[in-house]
């Protein structure tokens, strides 16, 4: 019995480490967000943003400068995305693809988790993409003549008071470029108490303890977005939800994005699925803070206007303008600690062509949005599901498409579904060895009565799956170099590995206790034998 718990344990933990590691977005154990509810829907074509609707459908497929047809066609990103779902098994999927100022596609697939059909227009959560958004409300500022970015964050925020002095150095471009030092070594923004507004965040830092000096090293780290978005705040003068729908979604057409602060106030459509043995099942997104980090929702359409601007200069296609081209362009410009830049990162496509990304997880949804510069083609993707093929995984096929290169066939998700049922199958043994271990505890402790202190050493490992149950967070948290892990993030990344492990657990308790009453037993047996 104790082998067998023993060895599904260890089993397990290998498997879980393998497929976390190597999954898509790995980065998903500290990428949550929190999405806010969608702002009201309107009819028709929205000012600054792409065509909706009818007019939108007309549109797809429209070169970038309104002149002939673009290299990609709506209906080869269609049937990227229908290939995708079939393979995937994904319930719902938002697209957007563009070139130039043109909407080549937008539109929605599937279902949402409470069953809704997912359209152009239905708001999802795009979780750690909201970066991009939150620095370009902070270059907003900057080119306002509000604050320069190698300002000191404190100069503009005294309430950003860490108690290390080390923090007095921090500058605005650091919170943006994730080299501020703050680490989730230092402070933790996820298996800590979560807060409920953006001043308590920044007020709950007061003990984050700096992992490096400012500017020394890139480290990506959530809160420091949460701080940027407190100090729009304040310079401001507004919440930042009504900054971003003043200054960056209105001027954009974005009429169905808005952002908030918690997992409460996610509208039924933004929240999704968790995938056990290949099936997506409909899941609660967790509480969890994101404003700043994570907090935006928004459509297929919308995010068509978005990525329009990021590829026009700040220009909307309506030539709305909400950033100027020097800003756009040093917000893609990464820093010279690696390839982050401000609120995006950056890279090569396969073919070698400049490529400015972001991706975003939250516990039961994904969301990737790239640019292609060269081309000018934009991608955003948001999908209802947080494990197995995903938004990464759906833009990453786009992206080869739009770059001209071969598309690969989507990943399947039945080598995750083949190693969830082997995790629920030694699951169930494990239940089946641990009611075997209790009808046999008397006799075990018959074989052990004259060696009483090498059954009790005997018997120890039977608590290890407890143990791991308990701090699995903290062991995952130590592979990903010290990132912070709350244990709720394991049930949800790794349901069929928890559910195993906490089988484990309880088979452990339920024999070590069985063991201990017989040994219990059978020693007041021998004792009135012997008074007798």
């Amino acid at each position: 019995m104790v082998s067998w718990v023993q060895r599904t344990a260890v089993i397990g933990a290998v498997v879980l480490v393998s497929g976390v590691v190597a999954a898509p977005g790995g980065a998903a154990v500290n990428d949550v967000g929190a999405g806010p509810e969608a702002g009201s829907a309107t009819d028709g074509a929205t000012p600054g943003g792409p065509a909706t609707g009818e007019a939108a459908a007309a549109g797809e497929g429209a070169a970038a400068d309104g002149g002939g047809d673009a290299a990609v066609t709506a209906e080869e990103v269609a049937a990227v995305v229908d290939d995708f779902r079939r393979t995937s098994r994904v319930p719902g999927v938002a697209v957007a693809v563009t070139h130039g100022t043109g909407v080549v596609h937008a539109d929605g697939y599937g279902r949402t988790a409470d069953g809704a059909e997912v359209t152009g227009r239905t708001t999802m959560a795009v979780a750690s993409v909201s970066k991009s958004f939150t620095a370009l409300t902070v270059l907003q500022l900057a080119e306002e003549g509000a604050l320069d970015l190698d300002d000191p964050v404190r100069e503009h925020l005294p309430e950003f008071a860490p108690d290390d002095p080390r923090t007095r150095d921090i500058t605005v471009r650091q919170l943006l470029d994730q080299t501020s030092g703050l680490s989730d070594t230092g402070f933790a923004a996820f298996s800590g108490p979560q807060p409920e507004t953006l001043r308590e965040r920044v007020a709950q830092m007061r003990t984050a303890v700096p992992a490096a000096a400012p500017g020394e090293r890139y480290e990506y780290h959530n809160p420091n977005y949460q701080v940027a978005a407190r100090l729009v705040e304040v310079v401001r003068g507004e919440p930042f939800a009504d900054v971003l729908a003043e200054h960056v979604f209105g001027p954009l057409g974005m009429a169905d994005s808005g952002a908030a602060d918690t997992a409460d106030d996610l509208p039924p459509s933004a929240r999704g699925h968790v995938r056990v043995a290949g099936i997506p099942l409909a899941a609660p997104e967790p509480p969890a803070f994101g404003g700043g980090s994570g907090g935006v929702l928004s459509t297929a359409e919308d995010m068509a206007a978005w990525l329009i601007a990021q590829n026009n200069g700040g220009a909307a296609a309506d030539g709305a303008r909400v950033l100027s081209e020097e800003g756009i362009a040093a917000s893609h410009t990464p820093s010279d600690a690696g390839s982050y830049a401000l609120g995006w990162d950056t890279g090569t496509t396969a073919s070698g062509a400049p490529l400015v990304e972001h991706g975003g997880d939250l516990f039961t949804s994904t969301a990737y949005q790239a640019l292609l510069p060269a081309s000018g083609y934009g991608v955003a993707v948001m999908v209802n599901t947080a494990s197995g093929p995903d938004a990464h995984a759906l833009g990453a096929l786009l992206v080869d498409l739009v770059d001209g290169a071969d598309v690969p066939a989507p990943p399947s998700p039945w080598g995750g579904a083949a190693v969830d049922a082997a995790l629920l199958v030694a699951a169930a043994g494990s239940a089946a060895a641990a009611g075997l271990g209790v009808r046999r505890a008397a006799g075990w402790a018959r074989r052990r009565a004259g060696r009483p202190w090498w059954a009790a050493v005997r018997s120890l490992p039977l608590a290890a799956p407890a143990v791991l149950f308990g701090s699995v967070h903290l062991v995952m948290g130590a592979l990903y170099r010290g990132r912070d892990v709350a244990w709720i993030q394991m049930a949800y990344l790794a349901p069929a590995f928890m559910l195993l492990l906490g089988v484990a657990a309880l088979s452990g308790a339920a024999v070590l206790a069985a063991r201990t009453a017989a040994v219990t037993r059978l020693r007041r047996t021998s004792r009135r034998t012997a008074e007798g």
